[in-house]
């Protein structure tokens, strides 16, 4: 017998931050930052003829052609590709890394792009449940996503079309899931970005936060059930020292199930009240925000309050969402639902993480008996910061109506 509600927990880590993710260090819900990210910060190497800090033209490899035999030829490609990844150094952890970022990265000298980048994630994970009367153990693959990131030419403007080939709804149509992120975001406004297309709105800061950076398996609980779910619409997002902002107006619909069912409009702010001491005393972010919409003629109306604070080696972050009706990834609902959770992690080494988290969920605030408390504990070691990285979370479940529960988990995440 399974003890874990399938609206409860989803092994779908996609279904769009941790606090230094995407409000400590300028990013935004997208992994899109509103200031451009120097990549000498993410990309390192400990070999100083690396093709990553030479930029060096593979022309030079076709030109040694003759040094191999036609037979070998791919194979030193794939070997130098290899020989790369593996004396690349990835640090920071606040945002997505591709391993292959350089070589599949393509410049357009000619037509309205500038480059192209192509590239992959893949999460997979391997999961034990035990309970009182039953143990089951499982391999998932939780996402497989192929994304092409554009930038047309003068650099004021960019695209992404991100795909998703693996989604395994049995209730909506290959088609309508397989476009995920579908935009174009444009930046001619200092501190600002506006972006028109199919995006995950900023519902919250977990919900709104990509899957490649977050902090365990499994988003909490209002993340994955209030929230994370891509809408098309025309979006707003800010970003300054002291405070940044999103809001944006959509369509209800998800997915592209319908044309325009209702209306929806998020906002969400932050505050940075240490956001002009350079990290002397930390970072600390505080926000709110509220999400009002209608589909169907169902009415649904979610507030939130956010908490972060970051120093050294150690965060935090406190989440809490109280919704009348929501539209999230449990579907469209009339439930009065509430929640929270508090993380806390700390840095053994540049890539050793340990964290923990208390998350609190109740479906239904009109009906009592429900409520429904993880406790998770989790180690992350990054190889190649979020490009290469293995997880492994103990969640212990305590249903009010469900017999307690333990589930053991471990993943992987490679970007490529």
């Amino acid at each position: 017998m399974r003890v874990f509600a399938l609206d409860t927990i989803s092994l779908q880590t996609n279904s769009s931050d941790s606090f230094t993710d995407t409000v400590l260090d300028i990013q935004d819900s997208d992994d899109n930052p509103v200031f451009n990210i120097d990549e000498k910060t993410i990309y390192l190497n400990k070999n100083k003829e690396s093709k990553y800090n030479q930029n060096l033209n593979y022309d030079t490899i076709n030109n040694k052609q003759e040094d191999f035999s036609s037979k070998f030829f791919l194979m030193n490609i794939v070997s130098n590709a290899a020989k790369d990844i593996y004396n690349l150094e990835i640090e920071r952890t606040d945002v997505p890394s591709a391993l292959l970022k350089d070589k599949l990265t393509f410049e357009r000298t000619e037509g309205p792009v500038e480059n192209i980048h192509i590239w992959t994630a893949v999460q997979s994970n391997f999961l034990t449940d035990i309970s009182e009367h039953d143990t089951g153990s499982k391999f998932d693959i939780g996402l497989i996503n192929i994304l092409i990131d554009g930038k047309f030419k003068g650099g004021q403007e960019n695209f992404r079309i991100m795909l998703d080939p693996a989604h395994r709804s049995t209730h909506t149509p290959f088609m309508q899931t397989f476009f995920q992120d579908l935009y174009i975001e444009s930046r001619r406004i200092p501190h600002t970005r506006v972006l028109i297309g199919n995006s995950r709105p900023g519902v919250g800061i977990e919900g709104a936060q990509s899957p490649y950076t977050l902090s365990f398996i499994n988003r909490s609980q209002i993340a994955r059930n209030l929230a994370n779910q891509r809408k098309f619409g025309v979006r707003v997002r800010g970003d300054y020292s002291l405070m940044d902002y999103d809001a944006g107006v959509y369509s209800s619909s998800t997915n592209f199930s319908s044309f325009f069912p209702g209306h929806e409009v998020d906002a969400w702010v932050n505050v940075k009240p240490l956001g002009k001491t350079d990290g002397k005393y930390g970072k600390l972010v505080t926000g709110a925000g509220i999400q009002s919409g209608e589909k169907h003629g169902t009415s649904y109306y979610m507030t939130g309050a956010y908490a972060g604070y970051e120093y050294k080696k150690f965060w935090t972050k406190f989440e809490y969402a109280r919704a009348n009706g929501s539209n999230g990834g449990s579907g469209l609902t009339n439930k009065h639902a509430q929640g929270l959770f508090i993380t806390a992690a700390y840095k053994l080494t540049k890539k050793t993480e340990i964290l923990a988290r208390y998350d609190d969920f109740d479906p239904d605030r009109n009906t009592a008996g429900n409520n429904r408390k993880e406790i998770t504990f989790g180690t992350n070691y990054y190889l190649k910061g979020q490009a290469l990285k293995l997880i492994f979370n103990y969640v212990f479940c305590k249903n009010d109506c469900l017999d307690d529960s333990h589930r053991l988990m471990v993943g992987t995440q490679v970007l490529l």
